[in-house]
C-alpha cells in the first residue's frame, strides 16, 4: 500500500458566517437575507481539511483566539483526524472571523477579521521545525503575517520541502522573498493585483504568469474559476479545462483546489494531472453551501473522477 501524504498546513483558521441574499444593501440600507449558515472556516483551515479527505495525513500550524471560536475550531480539526499539537490558543485575542455574502448566481463577497491569524510568528516556525523536516509538502496563505510566509519558505528551500503558496487575500509582496517557491497559486483577481496586470481571460492569464515566473517562483497556477486552471513553469504555458459542475455556492474552492492538489502531486500523479483531479475537486466543492462542509471525501471524489473522466 502507497505511503500517505504528509501535508503540513501553516495557516490560518476562521469561523465563517455566511449570508444569502438577493441584493446586497446600499449605504445606510437595511434588508433582509433569504439563509444564514455558520461554519469553520479560513484558507489555512479549509486547505487542511481538503487535503485530510483526500486522504492526507495532515499538520496544522495555526493560532486562534480565547473567545468561544478558539477550542471550537480546534475540536473541529481534532474530529476530522488533523494533528492540532501545533494549534495554539492566544490569551486575550479574538478568533479569526469571515463574514461571507452570497448572491443567488453563487458569487461570494468576504471580509476577513484575521484575529488570532495575525499573531502567528516565524518562531512558531521553527518550534515545529522537526515535525516540518518530515513532511512532503507546506501550504501558506495570505491570511497570517508575510514576514511567517516568507520565513517558511526560506525553511522549506533549505530542506527540500515542496512548498506552495496561495497569495489569498491578494497584498505587495516580495517576490525575492519568495524565489524558488515551487508553487505560487493566485485566483485571477489575486494574479491581477499581485502583478498589475489584468487577468480577464486564459490569454491575460498567460501574459500575468510569465510575469511572476520573471520573479522567481518556479511555478504558477492561476485558478480561472469556471475556466478551468493556467500551469506554467519554464517554457511551458498550458490551459487545464475546468469540468462541468452545477455550482451553487463557490466559496472555499480555490481551497479546495490547492489542499487536493497538494495530495495529488504527492502521491505521484504529473502536474498536469495533478491538476485536471484538483480542478474536479474544486469544482465539486461549489455543488454544496459553505466552506469545509461541501468538501467531498476520497470515496466520493472518485467515484465522481470516474464518472467526469469518463464523459
Amino acid at each position: 500500500m502507497a505511503k500517505r501524504p504528509r501535508i503540513a498546513v501553516i495557516g490560518s483558521a476562521n469561523i465563517d458566517l455566511t449570508t444569502f441574499s438577493d441584493r446586497f444593501p446600499k449605504a445606510g440600507e437595511t434588508i433582509f437575507g433569504q439563509k444564514f449558515d455558520l461554519g469553520f472556516g479560513g484558507k489555512g483551515a479549509n486547505q487542511a481539511v481538503a487535503s485530510r479527505l483526500c486522504g492526507a495525513e495532515v499538520f496544522m500550524i495555526a493560532r486562534v483566539g480565547s473567545d468561544l471560536f478558539g477550542p471550537a475550531t480546534i475540536e473541529n480539526f481534532k474530529k476530522l483526524g488533523i494533528d492540532t499539537t501545533h494549534v495554539r490558543q492566544i490569551e486575550g485575542a479574538s478568533s479569526g472571523v469571515a463574514p461571507i455574502f452570497v448572491e443567488p448566481n453563487g458569487q461570494n463577497r468576504i471580509l476577513v477579521v484575521k484575529g488570532a491569524n495575525d499573531l502567528l510568528k516565524p518562531a512558531d516556525v521553527d518550534a515545529a521545525s522537526e515535525l516540518l523536516k518530515t513532511v512532503d509538502c507546506m501550504v501558506l496563505q495570505f491570511e497570517i503575517p508575510l514576514e511567517t510566509v516568507y520565513c517558511s519558505v526560506a525553511f522549506a528551500r533549505k530542506n527540500g520541502i515542496r512548498c506552495i503558496v496561495n497569495p489569498a487575500p491578494a497584498q505587495p509582496v516580495d517576490l525575492n522573498a519568495l524565489a524558488g517557491l515551487d508553487y505560487f497559486v493566485p485566483n485571477e483577481s489575486e494574479a491581477a493585483t499581485i502583478s498589475g496586470m489584468p487577468v480577464r481571460n486564459v490569454e491575460g492569464a498567460k501574459k500575468c504568469a510569465e510575469k511572476l515566473l520573471a520573479g522567481g517562483v518556479t511555478r504558477v497556477i492561476i485558478t480561472l474559476g469556471a475556466n478551468g486552471s493556467l500551469l506554467a513553469g519554464g517554457e511551458n504555458v498550458e490551459h487545464v479545462p475546468a469540468f462541468r459542475v452545477k455550482s451553487v455556492d463557490s466559496t472555499g474552492a480555490g481551497d479546495a483546489f490547492i489542499g487536493s492538489f497538494a495530495v495529488f502531486l504527492a502521491e505521484g500523479l504529473s502536474e498536469r494531472d495533478a491538476v485536471r483531479h484538483a480542478n474536479l475537486y474544486a469544482g465539486l466543492s461549489t455543488t454544496g453551501v459553505g466552506t469545509q462542509k461541501s468538501f467531498y471525501d476520497r470515496t466520493r471524489y472518485d467515484a465522481e473522477w470516474v464518472k467526469h473522466s469518463e464523459a
